[in-house]
């Protein structure tokens, strides 16, 4: 019988700070790729149920499933609760910093017999190599079996024997109530610890997660009700998605997860877009994390010295700077749902996109406002962003969507041009560094001039997508976030009113804009701009429109607490690539201005647009 593909809600994640794994309620594994995220796949039944390859544990009957985390962890348990008794299993990925030995990436996998009597289960490893594209060879070994490929190798340590078959190694796994049994997988290594080290590393990998997470006891705290734990969620799914040796962060942790069943929007997201970067870092700073802060800025350090020149930055990094960008599609993989093509890479990155170098300047700004050392030696790299957004912040580029069309003058773009000269500025002034004040300012006020006077509809009293145009887009929901504008402006009203109008879908969410991008077919509502709205909303002092559109968002989330990309809008089943490390940030963003809103404690700062509201700008300007 064909096998049937999971929705997205029914996945949990687990990593490691250098791969992750999507881990089913069933008990597959179906998307690991090694040893690195942007590695081939070793399992991708995520793609393609037939041919991507799994790692499956699961009853043989007929089962009820319970999938949480352990705490506030990226401990992933799957329990079954059958009509013989009750089976726990416990997936976890020791991360590099625990490791007592050379680091080798290793998945878990811990079952235990909770209750009543003997219950059968099934174990399928089927790896398939290099995205379904090579069938590795199996071998029944001491302790477990082999799955050997051209370049690579996985050792499934096992303490039952397992017997080859149908291009896999497959058993029966039989014990009774009380029973545990450890599964481990091993990359290109077969060394094995024992099951009292097994134990340790479950042990350390709790602690170490634990001692991560956001803590929040207080009554007043900001992030303090009932959306702690997704808060705290969020914060464990993008630390996830962020490189433990080079600070670069992941935009998601899959690639051709598709916008609408049966599309073509179909995207690898295994990158590290300096934009996403930039949003994430602040998320986390803003819920206690600076050293992701401070791994951020070496990372650009290291691509600016490496580039010479900012005008060389690309939008987007491969996550080690080993791989090759260029998108190309696989036709080894039917894609999710049959909706194909499967792609790897991803030709947006030779797109010129201005908006990362406000996104950058801002994200830098923002921790150094919350006292985060900016040092002397960032200061050359900020001055040279500055200068060269005031000369180029004229020319047309595809904008923050990566549209595939002929470059426009997006009015988002030039937004956040201005947005890195002011920010520009700011840290000038703030830390006494040297630059062209009078210069920059001058700059800053054509921006300004332009982005009034031609992103701007009277018609439609709102924001607009591009120069002259009438097409809106969710971007103009960030005007007062960034502080161009104060709440109470008309333009900013009449921007947040149309966007509710015009861009709101079927189910209560926010698309991204409504025009011609260069590309067929349609998507799904877009998680970002929806939590957006719920931040403009707040700043607009709409607090119960911004709290009723954030629990319509959150109800779309899977039980386990992770979103995707997008939401289909008739099914409202998640869509787009998952978990979104966009769409997790939006969410703690979204919470913060919910919060302070309802007068919770706020260390530091206030954001920008809130500082702009509270009028509390003489600090920056000293």
């Amino acid at each position: 019988m064909k096998e049937k593909f999971k929705d997205l809600e029914d996945y949990g994640i687990i990593g490691n700070l250098e791969t992750c794994a999507l881990v089913g309620s069933d008990g597959s594994v179906d998307w690991l790729c090694l040893p690195y995220l942007e590695s081939p796949s070793v399992f991708a039944a995520l793609l393609d149920n037939e041919r991507g390859g799994r790692f499956r544990i699961r009853p043989t009957g007929k089962y009820r499933v319970v999938q949480e985390y352990s705490g506030d962890t990226n401990v992933l348990e799957t329990t079954f609760h059958t009509s013989l008794g009750v089976i726990s299993i416990t997936d976890f990925m020791p991360v590099k910093t625990i490791e007592d030995y050379t680091f080798v990436t290793t998945l878990f996998r811990k079952l235990e017999w909770i209750e009543k009597g003997e219950e059968a289960l099934e174990l399928d490893f089927e790896p398939r190599f290099d995205y379904a594209r090579e069938l590795p060879e199996f071998q029944i070994v001491e302790g477990g079996v082999v799955a050997k490929g051209k370049h690579q190798s996985l050792f499934l340590h096992s303490p039952l024997a397992l017997e080859i078959r149908k291009g896999g190694a497959h058993g029966i796994i039989r014990a009774g109530a009380g029973s545990t049994l450890w599964f481990v997988l091993r990359y290109n290594n077969r060394a094995m610890p024992g099951t009292g080290d097994c134990e340790n590393f479950l042990d350390r990998t709790l602690n170490f997660w634990q001692g991560w997470a956001h803590t929040c006891s207080e009554p007043e705290c900001l992030f303090a009700g009932p959306w702690h734990n997704l808060v705290v969620r969020s914060g464990l799914v993008l630390k996830l998605l962020t490189n433990a040796d080079n600070g670069a962060i992941a935009a998601a942790a899959t690639t051709s997860l598709p916008e609408i069943i049966g599309g073509v929007r179909n995207w690898d997201y295994r990158f590290s877009w300096i934009r996403d970067a930039a949003f994430t870092v602040q998320a986390l700073y803003q819920i206690g994390h600076g050293k992701e802060s401070a791994h951020f800025r070496r990372w650009i350090r290291g691509i600016v010295d490496k580039t010479h020149n900012v005008a060389q930055l690309k939008i987007l990094y491969p996550l080690r700077g080993e791989r090759d960008c260029a998108e190309h599609i696989l036709d080894s993989l039917s894609g999710y749902k049959d909706s194909s093509p499967v792609r790897v890479g991803n030709g947006a990155a030779g797109q010129e996109q201005m908006d990362i170098y406000g996104e950058l300047l801002n994200a830098l700004y923002e921790t150094a406002r919350y006292g985060e050392d900016l040092r002397n030696t960032n200061w050359p790299m900020i001055r040279e962003i500055v200068e060269y957004v005031c000369r180029t912040w004229k020319k047309p580029d595809s904008g923050i969507w990566e549209a595939r069309s002929a470059p426009a003058d997006y009015t988002y773009s030039k937004l956040m041009c201005w947005v890195a000269v002011d920010r520009g500025i700011k840290v000038a002034k703030l830390k006494g560094f040297d630059a062209p004040l009078a210069t920059w300012a001058s700059v800053e006020r054509d921006i300004r001039s332009a982005v009034l006077k031609k992103g701007f509809s009277t018609r439609l009293n709102s924001f607009v997508r591009t120069f002259g145009s009438e097409d809106l887009d969710a971007t103009g929901l960030l005007v007062p976030v960034t502080g161009f504008l104060p709440f109470e402006d008309d333009r900013v009203q009449g921007t947040i009113d149309a966007v509710m109008k015009y861009l709101m879908m079927s189910n209560g969410m926010i698309a991204r804009y409504h025009a011609e991008d260069g590309l067929p077919g349609a998507e799904g509502s877009f998680v970002l701009c929806s939590f957006w709205l719920v931040r403009a909303l707040s700043l607009s002092g709409r607090s119960e429109e911004a709290e009723k559109l954030f629990v319509k968002v959150l109800d779309y989330m899977s039980p386990l607490g992770l979103i995707a990309e997008e939401i289909d809008p008739q099914t409202g089943k998640l869509l787009g690539n998952m978990p979104q490390a966009f769409s997790h940030t939006g969410l703690i963003n979204a919470a913060l201005h919910i919060g302070i809103a309802k007068g919770k404690k706020h260390t530091g700062p206030l954001p920008i647009g809130e500082e702009h509201r509270a009028k509390e700008h003489s600090f920056l300007d000293t």
